[in-house]
Parts: structure tokens; sequence; C-alpha cells
């Protein structure tokens, strides 16, 4: 096979439709555009989106502004929140275990509101300088993770 042998195989390309050639060619006379109207004329049509004067969809759907996609929801605890549990070693697991997150998956910050007199281990995502300095001289460590 050489380059000059090659052809399209039946039926792969049709030849394009020649308006306006004669009453006789099928799309004579008016082009298959019809008689007169808007989409008849030269430029004629309507814009994008038009729906015959109803209301459009762009129209008609809610505007409530924008989600960021890219924005990250921490679940927050304060020291107080802490103090409670009765565990001594806080992290992802420990707080799923006690339901109080829904996934191990979500984001944890943890703030200074209130006080801590226990030693704890915190692995967390996120941690206030006041949270980590209480946990610290409470005797417990702090893992930003």
């Amino acid at each position: 096979m050489k380059l000059h042998e090659l052809k399209y195989s039946d039926g792969a390309r049709h030849e394009k439709k020649r308006l306006g050639r004669g009453t006789s060619s099928g799309t004579g006379k008016t082009s298959g555009k019809g008689n007169k109207g808007q989409n008849a004329r030269t430029g004629g049509g309507v814009r994008p989106g038009f729906e015959g004067g109803q209301t459009p969809i762009f129209r008609r759907i809610p505007k409530v502004g924008f989600t960021n996609i890219n924005t990250k929801n921490y679940t927050i605890f304060n020291l107080k929140d802490l103090e409670k549990l009765n565990v001594s070693e806080i992290n992802h697991q420990t707080l799923a275990q006690k339901k109080l997150i829904k996934s191990e998956k979500e984001l944890i910050k943890i703030l200074g509101s209130g006080t801590i007199s226990k030693s704890v281990n915190v692995k967390t995502n996120k941690i206030s300088k006041a949270a980590q300095q209480a946990i610290e001289a409470a005797g417990g460590k702090v893992e930003v993770i």
C-alpha cells in the first residue's frame, strides 16, 4: 500500500449540500430556509439562550453567590472540651470513637478557651498558641499533623 493508494471507505464522507442552485435541486430558491421570517433573513436567528420569549433557564435558577471549593472546614474543640474527655491521647481516632467527629478524615482545630489540668498527648491539624502553651504547661505534648 502506498500513500497515493489510500481512499476513504464507502459512506465515510458525503458531499456538501449545494444551496440555491435551481428549483429542481431540492434546495433551490429559498435554499432550505422556508418563506420569510426571522430565520430566512440574512443575519437572522435568535441569540444563544433565547427560549422564544419564555423566561430563560439562566434567569429562572437562583443566584445565591458562589461556593469556594478550596475552603477547609475545621471541627473546633476548646480546652474545656478536652478536659471532659477521659483519655490520655487525643487524636482523630479517639474523637471518632467517642462520636465527637463523623469520620477520621475531618480536620480538627484546638482553641484555648477554658483550662486543662491533666497531661494529654494531642495530635491535631491546627492549634492556637494559647492552647498549645496550656497543654504543655500541664505536662502534655502537642503534635501538628
